[in-house]
């Protein structure tokens, strides 16, 4: 910002503009002021300047919402479908917590919360996928065997 200064307009007390009408004498003699002091500077056409003061700035980043995720719809799909162990469960647990922390404001519990829902809803997830691609395994390499010694024991 660029700011321009003007002299001071000062009220002589023993002239005419003691009753109320400003005196436009530049002078610091009128007011006995001394144009040296810290907040004051003599202009180049005589008089006192307040001093221009070195331009300050203050930034304040104020978030209004902090999204804290709880993925409560992945450990709901994981208790429904992968609940291996109990952990879809037990993720929809810590979920229906970090949604009640983020509710409440308390968003570092609800950020420690909704970590460790994610990391059950992963266990969860490689784990389901595991059981599942072993059940086919076991299904496509073992049900044949035992259909064919079941068949032959009868005598089919």
């Amino acid at each position: 910002m660029n700011f321009k200064t003007r002299p001071l307009t000062t009220v002589d007390i023993t002239g005419p503009g003691f009753w109320g009408t400003p005196s436009t004498d530049t002078s610091c003699s009128s007011l006995n002021i001394s144009c040296l002091g810290s907040r004051w500077v003599s202009g180049e056409e005589g008089g006192c300047f307040p001093r221009q003061r070195p331009e300050l700035s203050t930034m304040v980043n104020i978030q209004t919402d902090t999204v804290v995720p709880d993925h409560i719809v992945w450990s709901l799909f994981n208790t429904l479908f992968f609940n291996t162990c109990c952990l879809g469960f037990v993720a929809f647990a810590y979920s229906v917590k970090s949604r009640v922390r983020k509710m409440v404001g308390d968003v570092i519990g609800a950020q420690s919360y909704a970590s460790t829902a994610k990391c059950l809803n992963i266990w969860a997830v490689v784990l389901g996928i595991i059981m599942t691609i072993g059940l086919i395994v076991l299904l496509v390499l073992v049900l044949p065997g035992v259909i064919q010694t079941v068949m032959h024991n009868r005598g089919f």
